[in-house]
């Protein structure tokens, strides 16, 4: 995951603030993400961020398709960067409240990087392993990698455990080059 700029974080660490204060934080978490998704769409994009339409039209598209949808404290912030003309900032944004909503929560974001697509059991039985190891929430994102040939590879915070073949064929590699010295 691309780490957030400092502008983004500093107003996702205002919107929490704001959510803490009345408990929304479930509430702004999907505004966020509603409004991100909204901004990515090129087709919204090309009116609410384009400098050539006046900025009252653009704030009453995102009236139209924003206003009723998602709470007013969430509209003003994406109508405070459409005015700064930094809508680009909501994604990141999103994700790092979602991310400072995970960290109060206790829940650990991990990846599982596999050769093939992963069956739901198998998903839920690594989940449950990482959890027995952490003793935390895991909230699990599988990937595809074919390069990996076989086994698993997974992420959670700053640590990798690398059970795939084509970490063990590295490593016995190393071994012998190392032994070759």
């Amino acid at each position: 995951m691309p780490r957030p700029t400092t502008a983004a974080r500093r107003y996702a660490e205002a919107c929490f603030e704001l959510a803490d204060r009345d408990g929304s934080h479930d509430r702004w978490s999907d505004d966020l993400g509603l409004g991100a998704s909204l901004v990515v769409d090129e087709r919204v994009a090309a009116i609410v961020d384009n400098p050539a339409v006046p900025y009252q039209d653009r704030e009453s598209t995102l009236e139209d398709l924003l206003g009723n949808r998602v709470s007013r404290p969430a509209f003003n912030l994406v109508r405070l960067l459409a005015q700064r003309r930094r809508l680009d900032l909501l994604p990141p944004v999103a994700r790092e409240f979602d991310r400072l909503l995970d960290q109060r929560n206790g829940v650990v974001g991990a990846t599982v990087a596999s050769a093939s697509r992963l069956e739901p059991s198998q998903e839920d039985a690594v989940r449950s392993r990482l959890e027995e190891m952490t003793g935390r929430t895991i909230r699990l994102t599988a990937i595809v990698d074919p390069a990996l040939i076989g086994g698993l590879s997974v992420r959670v915070g700053d640590q990798l455990i690398d059970a795939s073949v084509r970490g063990r064929l590295e490593r016995l590699r190393d071994q012998l080059v190392a032994g070759s010295r």
